[in-house]
């Protein structure tokens, strides 16, 4: 979508809340993808992402264009809540290690020094993969065509490397 129509759709929600779904529509599939790469179950990212635009439908009236796409925006209420969500996790003591590139960015030096241990620990495949995955934010195919691999080779790899990761942090809490 061009920086125009988008700007006339959300301008057009602003002066009209009857027209939100349209920018739902328009935004659902990033969003939703986004918050699915960051939380555990289908559930929750469900969940958020219905949160996000809760949120953006609240506070649209307050959104005012600065040069960044809307999108921006609403991915911005989405880290927040993620954010959130993992913070309340650690509380409990249930460190999501679907939380690496979170815990990588939102400078947690704890949880940062803990997961590049971790991390170094793995089997070199399984390594490259976590970090061009959650670090790197490559997808899956590109993964595997860099690495020469089929994709589901990869996501064996991650799947067991999140698995490896998920137990080490339990028996660190236990």
């Amino acid at each position: 979508m061009h920086e125009t129509d988008e700007r006339r759709l959300i301008e057009g929600a602003q002066r009209d809340p009857g027209r939100f779904a349209e920018v739902y529509e328009a935004n659902f599939a990033r969003v939703y993808a986004y918050v699915a790469r960051r939380v555990p179950r289908r559930e929750e990212a469900e969940d958020v992402t219905a949160e996000v635009f809760q949120q953006a439908l609240a506070g649209l009236g307050q959104f005012e264009w600065q040069g960044t796409p809307f999108i921006a925006w609403l991915l911005g209420i989405a880290a927040h809540l993620v954010a959130k969500r993992w913070k309340g996790a650690v509380a409990k003591e249930e460190v999501p290690v679907d939380e690496l590139e979170l815990a990588a960015n939102e400078g947690h030096v704890e949880q940062q020094t803990l997961f590049a241990q971790l991390i170094e620990r793995l089997p070199e495949d399984q390594r490259r993969v976590i970090e061009a995955r959650f670090f790197g934010q490559r997808g899956i195919r590109e993964i595997a065509k860099d690495m020469g691999r089929s994709e589901g080779a990869i996501k064996q790899l991650q799947f067991r490397a999140l698995e490896t990761l998920r137990d080490q942090i339990g028996n660190r809490h236990e």
